[in-house]
């Protein structure tokens, strides 16, 4: 038997997100789907993160099992022969038997992209979010300081989550402007339910001063049963890269 890792990269506009749903394409069937095509056989793929219906992926790692002898590196081009044009598999390797995706020592980067200017630009309206009034960056960063370490996200989290601890660390946070777009691009070794579109809506309030960098710090101090502000449109979230540890 082999295990084979794969790096995905996909635009999740026309998707349900990354987990197989039974009123919408995924992200995850339409990958299997592929898979099962190459071989013939039925196959689990499991993936590394869980994205939304909107957010889009450089860096998605999803793997399978099977017996097939190919050479591992084969599998990358046989399987975008078999997928639509807006999901592309990178990179494929045989990993050891008992490697998994999700529960192994992991840092994730999210980025998400801000188009702040008076007028939208079309090419930029699935991949951004729109915010037409002049973000005050320099609060942003000052906000995103207190973000940066071991903190219980439960403020920065999806009432929905459903996790034993919201305990997380974030490794670094940062903000960086290049003419219209504002990316917000953040690492850490998990993020929850909602996390990062939450952090971005928050400091989008900051940016445009309706919200005062210390209630960020406030916040984290003090966990609510509320989220701090609000999510973020999917669109503007990407999956950028997931790094093991371990390895």
């Amino acid at each position: 038997m082999h295990r084979i890792k794969l790096t995905v990269a996909y635009d999740g506009t026309n998707y349900c997100g990354w987990q197989v749903q039974p009123n919408g394409v995924s992200i995850q069937s339409t990958l299997q789907k592929a898979i099962e095509n190459l071989l013939g056989e039925k196959t689990d793929v499991t993936g590394a993160s869980r994205t939304d219906s909107g957010v889009h992926a450089l860096g998605q790692v999803a793997v399978f099992d099977t017996d097939k002898n190919i050479p591992d590196w084969k599998y990358a081009l046989a399987i975008n022969q078999r997928l639509p044009k807006d999901i592309v598999v990178q990179k494929s390797e045989e990993v050891p038997l008992d490697f998994h995706p999700r529960y192994t020592d992991v840092e994730k980067t999210y980025e998400y992209r801000i188009l702040n200017r008076r007028t939208q630009l079309p090419k930029e309206r699935l991949y951004s979010y729109f915010v037409p009034k002049k973000l005050n960056v320099d609060k942003m960063r000052e906000a995103g300081v207190y973000l940066v370490g071991e903190h219980d996200f439960k403020s920065f989290c999806s009432q929905k989550t459903k996790v034993l601890s919201t305990v997380r660390t974030i490794y670094s946070l940062e903000l960086i402007e290049e003419g219209d777009i504002v990316t917000l691009r953040v690492s850490g070794n998990g993020f929850l339910y909602n996390m990062v579109r939450i952090i971005a809506g928050v400091l989008i309030k900051v940016g445009l001063e309706q919200k005062e960098p210390e209630e960020v710090r406030e916040a984290v101090e003090h966990p609510m049963g509320k989220a701090a502000g609000p999510t973020a449109p999917a669109h503007g979230l990407t999956l950028v890269e997931i790094k093991y540890l371990s390895n």
